[in-house]
């Protein structure tokens, strides 16, 4: 475990009103406020200060700085020649949970903690439930990534969207602006199994695998392993296949046991992206669950999240 936050961001906590979210004022990315001497505007804004509270302020007061932090890792170069993709048959899928206790165990987080969800879905009360593992989706078009005020979360050339835990300062705003709900906080409440020689492994490229207390986490698609062409571990957990994985560039995506055609697959399979009418375009697909493998069995929600 990582400690707490370093001095430049609590400083930056104490001082400054953030914020990403001031769509009220039309603005872009603000990152810190401070007074200045120029002549007031008498345009007024509203911004959240780190209290939570909604303040306004004259707009020229406003100083747009991105503050300096460190990064110590590699995590914002993408892998070259790589556009990574995930397909999840939800046809395969009985809930054996393996794939959220091997997240658990590649990204040292405690038991019971995970970056995959898995998730009871109906889609009409005639219909028969089916489970539904998620990730992040890391979308093309993410929103999450716009609402950072300290560009801390960003999206990758090979496709991933990824964060600097070393730049994070755990205002939320890219939790909220996820329509997934992909992303969790780092409380601290817990205690990680994650020391210095676990990180020196992974650390190369493995965003939001350094577990910083007060920043925010997810899926990060297991870059460590997918520049050495090897599968997530959620993928090769699997025992039923549920999870495909590859490179779109190549068009080729494999579940450890079989590997396939990706345009095939979604063409053959009718394929889907979801809520793709959202536009954020998501790197994660789906098969429907159609010719289920296993009947469905119910769960207490406590297990499988």
């Amino acid at each position: 475990m990582e400690k707490p936050l370093d001095n430049s961001r609590r400083d930056f906590l104490k001082t400054g009103i953030l914020t990403a979210a001031a769509t009220a004022a039309g603005l872009g990315a603000i990152d810190a406020l401070s007074k200045t001497e120029s002549a007031s505007s008498g345009e007024k804004v509203k911004l959240l200060a780190p209290d939570g509270q909604i303040v306004e302020v004259d707009k020229s007061d406003i100083n747009h700085i991105l503050p300096d932090f460190p990064v110590e890792n590699h995590i914002r170069e993408g892998v070259a020649g790589k556009k990574f993709v995930m397909v999840i048959d939800l046809s395969r899928c009985k809930n054996a949970g393996k794939c959220r206790k091997a997240c658990s165990k590649m990204h040292y987080l405690p038991e019971g903690r995970s970056f995959v969800k898995i998730e009871r879905m109906q889609d009409a009360e005639t219909t028969a439930p089916y489970w539904m593992p998620m990730t992040c989706f890391h979308c093309d078009n993410p929103p999450c990534t716009k609402v950072c005020p300290v560009d801390a979360t960003f999206k990758l050339t090979d496709g991933r969207v990824a964060i600097d835990n070393t730049r994070c300062i755990g205002c939320r705003f890219c939790m909220v602006a996820c329509p997934y709900s992909a992303r969790v906080f780092n409380w601290g409440d817990e205690l990680l199994a994650m020391s210095k020689e676990n990180l020196e492994g992974i650390k190369e490229h493995a965003a939001c695998s350094s577990h910083v207390i007060g920043t925010v986490e997810k899926c990060d698609f297991c870059p460590h392993k997918a520049k050495n062409n090897e599968l997530p571990d959620c993928v090769t957990a699997c025992p039923n296949g549920v999870f495909y994985f590859g490179d779109e560039l190549e068009d080729v995506v494999s579940n450890g046991d079989e590997t396939v055609r990706l345009s095939e697959l979604i063409k053959e399979k009718a394929g889907y992206r979801f809520l793709e009418e959202l536009g954020t375009k998501p790197r994660v697909y789906y098969l429907p669950p159609a010719n289920r493998q296993f009947p469905f069995k119910e769960m207490p929600l406590d297990s499988i999240r």
